[in-house]
């Protein structure tokens, strides 16, 4: 399956959606324009990934703020996720976070209370 990979911007995140080795990569500000636009080549590739998932599919989400509509594209991520979990494969979610931001620390914690994957919270040092 092929990888996709994006370069970071000051609107949008950095992405890697590595389809050797089913890791999948977030970081950064998620604010672009069109937040549907942006993230649905992703979840098209989520919907292929899920037909054939590795044994373990491993999630990095790094990301210092996000605004609205990019939080329900996430979200869909997640529920892509949960599906690929659900059918018996392990998914880890790393949601990382600075210190002192609980904001970050409470969108992991909510989508941790709305999807059935279980999430590894980290905190990051400045």
């Amino acid at each position: 399956m092929e990888t996709i990979i994006r370069e970071g911007t000051p609107k949008t995140p950095y992405v890697r959606l590595n389809g050797e080795n089913g890791v999948i990569e977030i970081k950064g500000r998620s604010i672009p324009e069109n937040s549907v636009e942006f993230y649905k080549p992703l979840i098209e590739w989520l919907d292929r990934y899920a037909n054939t998932p590795f044994d373990l599919t491993s999630v990095n989400i790094q990301l210092e703020y996000f605004n609205t509509s990019s939080s329900k594209c996430i979200l869909d991520i997640f529920k892509k996720l949960e599906l690929v979990f659900k059918k018996g494969n392990k998914v880890e979610i790393n949601w990382y976070y600075e210190e002192d931001d609980e904001d970050m620390f409470e969108a992991g914690e909510d989508y941790q209370s709305i999807i059935s994957i279980p999430f590894k919270m980290i905190e990051m040092e400045e």
